[in-house]
Parts: structure tokens; sequence; C-alpha cells
């Protein structure tokens, strides 16, 4: 007759070993990096095009306080290129529900997400679908919308825009990336950060881009603001072409606890052309109280 308190022991270590695989397996899917002395976990979330590699001007400045978490989405950077899907990946639902899975599998809560530009998004229909994850929201330019619906709404582009830098993104990735990264980037003074985000977008499988930039850019994601109930920080960056100040607005408008700080950071990704103007306005924001 079997051991009742054997057969449990096994079982028990059957679990855990299937839940330290699935853990090792999310953790190849999304390159993820942890490090940091504190308890709390800034998750931080890159940009169309971009990998993890881009918050490493900021991410020093939160070390000592915070779990630093860093992620590639499917696609991009070193992540599991196999793991894509265009079904699951078809709109931005499918990178909510990595982002849900990871904090999911690694039992987290109170976090801090930093997302930036579509990331930003993606952050939000998080807070919205599984609130419980999330402490605060740091968007840095933010975007619902790229696509201009007036007289209510001015996102940047008309839909005539994107399709034409759609289809020169199909035709022709590598000349697509030369001519986006400066524009994007901005900060002419500092070509080695148009020419490293150049390199980004040059590294991502221009299929798997081409369809991430169709969901990105094609995106409304307004209705959905009212429904958020994390607080927010909103970084709004001068002469930024694709989230312009008036979207800024508008977010603050419509994002329940939302905070709008105008920055003197000129274009799109100012946790690289200016690191201490983004770190200190995150910081401040993280040291004042706020209600939940």
């Amino acid at each position: 007759m079997s051991n009742p308190y054997k057969r449990a022991q096994k079982s028990y270590n059957q679990f855990n070993a299937r839940v330290r695989q699935m853990t090792q397996k999310i953790l190849r899917k999304n390159n993820i990096k942890m490090f940091g002395q504190g308890t709390q976990t800034m998750m931080f979330a890159h940009g169309f095009g971009c990998d993890q590699n881009m918050w490493r001007f900021v991410t020093p400045a939160f070390e000592k306080n915070y779990k630093i978490l860093l992620f590639d989405y499917v696609g991009s950077g070193k992540s599991d290129i196999s793991a894509y899907s265009s079904k699951r990946y078809g709109d931005l639902n499918g990178y909510v529900q990595d982002v849900l899975d990871i904090c999911e599998e690694l039992a987290l809560t109170d976090v801090i997400f930093v997302g930036h530009s579509v990331s930003s998004m993606i952050g939000i229909l998080c807070s919205i679908k599984a609130p419980n994850y999330l402490d605060r929201l740091i968007l840095i330019g933010p975007s619902p919308c790229y696509i201009n619906d007036l007289p209510n709404y001015y996102g940047g582009f008309e839909r005539k825009d994107i399709e034409a830098l759609l289809d020169i993104m199909e035709k022709n990735y590598i000349g697509w990336a030369s001519f986006m990264a400066p524009i994007v980037m901005q900060n002419q003074d500092h070509p080695e950060l148009s020419d490293e985000l150049e390199a980004s977008f040059c590294s991502t499988d221009p299929v798997i881009a081409n369809r991430f930039a169709e969901v990105t850019f094609y995106s409304d994601n307004r209705s959905d603001l009212p429904k958020a109930s994390v607080p927010s920080l909103i970084l709004q960056c001068a002469d930024d072409v694709i989230a312009p100040t008036e979207v800024g607005h508008y977010l603050h408008r419509h994002l329940p606890k939302s905070t709008l700080r105008l920055m003197k950071a000129t274009g799109h990704c100012p946790h690289m052309s200016h690191p201490q103007e983004t770190i200190e306005m995150i910081n401040k924001y993280l040291s004042a109280p706020h209600t939940t």
C-alpha cells in the first residue's frame, strides 16, 4: 500500500517543477532581467522598434530603492522570436497579456510600470484589466490615437500619412529606418542617439516590425481612458512629432488620476536624449503622496 505522504510529496514536487519550468519559459520568452536593491518593482517597457537596452541611462538612478525589471516584447531585442504569433499579436491585447503573464508568473504586486510610447497604452490597458498588479503608471510620450479625428481630436497624423509610412516600411524597411530614426529622436546635436535608434529598428525582423507598426499606429484607445483607475504621470516632450503636446493635454483631461508634466526635452525618447530630466520628474512624482 502506497504511503499517502509520499504521494502528496511527489505531487508537490511535480507541481513545483512545472512552476519552475513555466517561469524559465517566460524569462526566456521576454528576455527578462531583474536587479536592484529595493522591494517594490519598477517595470520598464520599451516602445516600438526598441528594446530594454534603451533604458540604461535611467535605470541606475532607481536601483537603490527599487527592484528593476527589464524585458523585451516578443519580436524585439533578444526575446524568443519563435514565440511570435500574428494572431496573438494582431492587436495590443497580445502585448498586454504578456505583461500580465509576467506579473502573474513572478507574483508581482504594486508594480510601478514605466512605459515608453506604445507601451504607455499597453500599461493603461493592463491597469484596466488587472489593476491589482499595478501601483502607478509612468507614461513617456503616450498617445491613445495617432490619427487625427478633427475637429474633436488631434493625433498628429492623417490616415494617409500612416498608410504612406507603412507602405514605405514594407517596401524598403532599411530606408524607412534611416528616414524615421532622426525624426523620432530629434536632438541633432547627439547623432549617436539617432544612429542607435536606427540600428535598433534594423535589428528587428521586418515582417514583425511592420505588423507591430500597424498595431501601434492604427490603435485607438481613447474610449478606454476613462476606465483606468491607477494613478499616472504623463511626461510630454516638446517638439514631439509622434505624440504632440495636444495629445498630452487630451490624455490628462480624459485619464482619471493623471498628472501631466511638460518637459523641456525634445523629441520622442527623453529617457535617452534627456535622462536626467526624465529621472528627476519620475522621482518627484513617486515621492509625492497620491490617492488610490
